[in-house]
């Protein structure tokens, strides 16, 4: 049984939505972030990234300049804190694809006792900076992305709201529309609390750092005699299975462990099924074939039978196939997390993108692989195992700052 509540949420006033919601921070380069710093006084960028702040490390005295900032926003009437507790219902149109899910507020307590289940580990000192980050700032601004399984009672009052004219609509620069709705209709709100106690599980799709740290807020905070209701439950987007996409997240190495093209692939030969494709791109079309790029060649590489486990869900995912049987063994990388051989590329950018990385930079060979599918991820996740770094990359991407949960 899954608990989520509505909740009152801090959000952005309807004229000046599209000006304050932004892409996650890390996504911005230098130049990007200063030109909308300096163009556009409404992005949330001013709140996660205050004046004067960009010198400091991570710690209270720049957590202070982000509440600072957050509580001027709120002071200049940016921001208003609905009176009511709401659903918010957020639908996302990018590259023909629609996703529609529930901005909602879900139960700590569900993901403590695994209810809420993880395909990745955490860092502990990230767990930490996060968790001091929500204590010090008292706000959640960008949401976890969480699936569930696709219940067409939901769907059904989803599909009423998205006929009404949407409180906030509009276009970003990178070409995807917007739309939220308010559900606050008590009725609409009891059926949609109810459809989730239906469910088993939810999965973490985006949000393992945010997701722990929010726990361990409220195991600080309980410690300290400071608890509150608000503390035992974190913002989340909750999408149905079907509409969540998850993409290949592809590999570059530079370098190829003192072996050249030909050794390479005799190596490889050893438990893989070798078929040159030549300068014709080899997209993967199905689980287990991977793509290798070198030289200006493609190879499509398939695991010969017995050279992995089927039946364990991590040790059958191409991603750890290929760490295991070819960048360990063959070209030295043992962590894919600190080697900084090795960089990653998601399919969203496509095999020119990739291959062009081989031939204009550092890299020296490319793989590309076929994108892990849900199953495979909950599989993990209800085994209570992970997944190797890097092995998704999921659509949708949130805004921050659309919705806000004070704790």
């Amino acid at each position: 049984m899954i608990n989520i509540k509505p909740f009152t949420a801090v959000r952005p006033t309807r004229d000046k939505a599209y000006l304050v919601a932004t892409r996650s921070y890390l996504s911005y380069n230098e130049l990007e972030l200063a030109e909308k710093l300096n163009n556009n006084p409404f992005t949330f960028l001013h709140i996660i990234n205050p004046p004067l702040s960009a010198d400091l490390d991570f710690g209270p005295a720049k957590y202070g300049m982000v509440k600072e900032a957050y509580n001027q926003f709120v002071e200049e009437e940016i921001f208003t804190q609905e009176t009511e507790p709401s659903f918010y219902l957020y639908r996302q149109l990018k590259d023909g694809n629609e996703y529609l899910g529930l901005i909602a507020a879900v139960s700590i307590e569900d993901y403590d006792e695994g209810r809420i289940k993880k395909h990745e580990n955490t860092l502990t000192n990230r767990e930490e900076i996060f968790t001091d980050y929500l204590e010090h700032t008292s706000f959640n601004a960008e949401p976890v992305l969480l699936t569930y399984r696709d219940d067409f009672a939901l769907d059904k009052i989803f599909a009423k709201y998205i006929e009404e004219r949407a409180e906030y609509e509009f276009t970003s620069t990178d070409k995807v529309l917007h739309q939220l709705w308010l559900i606050e209709d008590k009725e609409d709100i009891h059926k949609i609390e109810k459809s989730f106690e239906g469910q088993k599980a939810l999965y973490i799709a985006d949000g393992h750092h945010r997701c722990a740290s929010s726990s361990k807020l409220k195991e600080r905070l309980i410690a300290k005699g400071k608890h509150s209701s608000a503390v035992d439950y974190f913002m989340a987007f909750l999408i149905g299975e079907e509409q969540m996409k998850v993409y290949d997240f592809n590999r570059l190495v530079s370098g190829l462990n003192g072996l050249n093209k030909e050794k390479l692939l005799n190596k490889i030969k050893k438990q893989f099924i070798v078929e040159p494709k030549h300068r014709e791109d080899f997209k993967p079309e199905k689980i287990h074939e991977i793509g290798m790029y070198i030289e200006q060649e493609w190879f499509k590489l398939v695991p010969k039978i017995g050279s992995f486990d089927p039946r364990d869900p991590v040790d059958h995912l191409d991603s750890q196939i290929l760490s295991s049987k070819i960048l360990d063994p063959i070209l030295g990388i043992k962590d894919l997390k600190t080697d900084p051989r090795v960089s990653f590329l998601p399919g969203t950018e496509g095999l020119k993108a990739l291959a062009d990385k081989v031939d204009t930079s550092k890299y020296d060979v490319a793989f590309a692989l076929f994108p892990a599918t849900i199953e495979q991820i909950k599989a993990v996740a209800d085994a209570e195992k992970v997944m190797p770094p890097k092995s998704t990359y999921i659509e949708p991407k949130l805004r921050s700052g659309l919705t806000i949960y004070p704790i």
